[in-house]
């Protein structure tokens, strides 16, 4: 009995540390790009939805545990984006651009191969230039609103040296408490039943550029590759091809109510592919599986947890986001630097991104990209006549053919 329970009780675990460790930077994501909080509420149910109906059809079609998430850094470049011109029916547009592309990605494996082909240290660092201000928001919030968040922060520390899995959850219930704590008496906000809201898309040449193109690819390469490169590292061979028409159709369905990405969990996958969902490999999709219909059930509540973010002041909900990402930074950090050769175009693109400028209506996240793409393009095009020995392999010899060697499986 204990061993049929096992992968059921992984998969609860996956969904309710999935949810609880990102939904903030959601929920700020939608708000920074124009919505509304009915649309943000809309938004959160959708991707809790749609996540958790892929994750169950993927699981149960092919028997492995196929965790499906929202894209969190993808919501971190909505942060770092802000207001779009045009408004939140422009990012709807883009939104649905980008669900465009990853089913793209799935029909022409090419595609997929020309994004994993993107030097690795650029696409770190520009991964790591959109999460940096929104990672700096627990320093801001402990300076604007310390009684609030030195707790919230405090909790995290504790529980990240003892109980790492349950950092951000933990400091999730503590920044509850102290938010409840000072709602006035009465005051019970504003809609807490589950709400669909419908936004009819525009598009823009700027917002084609500066959003749906970025988000598409810090969701591939910060979600969709590293999913399927954790699934690989535990013994199997992911259908990626399956994986990216089925979320980028479901990205589709659900950009013109709020949703930005569904796509491969990268950070809670390994918690339904790992020996602790189940020693047996073959039943561990029972793990995904579970975590999808929970997924799903979570997000009935949605609307409950965009009134209680309503009632914080926005930089301590930015506070827990920033903490549920530090461990992607450090990852992002880690990749972009990697590289010795690579390490000027890397710091190019960081502050490029993570400036946050806009020109010709284009957010940073694109301008990080193109800089450190021409830095690294000039910087070789300087060294090569010089050099008096074979240069090393390039970013594009190494990890990310691999990855687009994955991706073929």
């Amino acid at each position: 009995m204990a061993g049929r329970m096992q992968p059921v009780l992984a998969g609860v675990v996956t969904a309710l540390v999935g949810f609880a460790s990102s939904f903030t930077v959601v929920l700020a994501g939608l708000r920074a790009v124009g919505a509304t909080e009915r649309q943000a509420a809309s938004g959160l149910l959708v991707l809790c939805v749609a996540s958790g109906l892929c994750a169950a059809w993927l699981g149960l079609r092919h028997r492995i545990p196929l965790s499906m998430a929202w894209s969190t850094p993808g919501a971190a470049l909505l942060v770092a984006t802000g207001p779009v011109p045009g408004g939140w029916p422009v990012a709807v547009g883009a939104f649905l651009v980008s669900g465009a592309l990853i089913v793209a990605a799935g029909l022409f494996p090419a595609l997929g191969r020309a994004v994993a082909a993107i030097p690795k240290p650029v696409a770190g660092a520009m991964l790591a230039g959109v999460l940096l201000p929104l990672c700096t928001a627990p320093v801001r919030a402990l300076v604007e609103v310390p009684l609030l968040a030195a707790p919230v922060v405090l909790s995290w520390l504790l529980l990240h040296r003892f109980a790492r899995r349950w950092a951000v959850p933990g400091a999730l219930v503590v920044a509850v408490v102290a938010i409840a704590l000072t709602v006035p008496a009465g005051d019970t906000g504003g809609g807490l039943r589950p709400v669909v809201e419908v936004t009819a898309p525009q598009w823009s040449f700027s917002a084609l550029v500066g959003l749906a193109l970025p988000l598409f690819l810090v969701t591939m390469a910060a979600q969709n590759v590293p999913g399927a490169a954790l699934l690989v590292g535990y013994g199997y061979r992911p259908p990626l091809g399956s994986v990216l028409r089925t979320t980028g159709l479901a990205t589709l369905a659900t950009a013109p109510a709020g949703g930005h990405a569904v796509n491969l969990a990268a950070i809670s996958a390994a918690l339904a592919a790992g020996p602790d969902a189940h020693p047996d490999p073959d039943r561990r999709w029972i793990a995904s599986v579970t975590a999808g219909a929970g997924l799903a059930l979570l997000g009935l509540g949605a609307g409950a947890v965009t009134t209680l973010v309503s009632w914080a002041p926005p930089v301590l909900i930015e506070a827990v986001a920033g903490l549920a990402l530090l461990g992607a930074l450090a990852t992002a950090l880690t990749s972009a630097l990697a590289e010795p050769a690579a390490r000027e175009a890397a710091v190019v693109t960081l502050v490029v991104t993570a400036a946050g400028v806009s020109l010709a209506g284009i957010g940073g996240a694109f301008w990080g990209l193109i800089a450190g793409c021409l830095m690294l393009l000039v910087f070789r095009r300087r060294t090569r006549p010089a050099a008096t020995a074979p240069l090393p392999p390039s970013p594009r010899d190494g990890q990310p053919d691999q990855a687009g060697a994955r991706q073929e499986r």
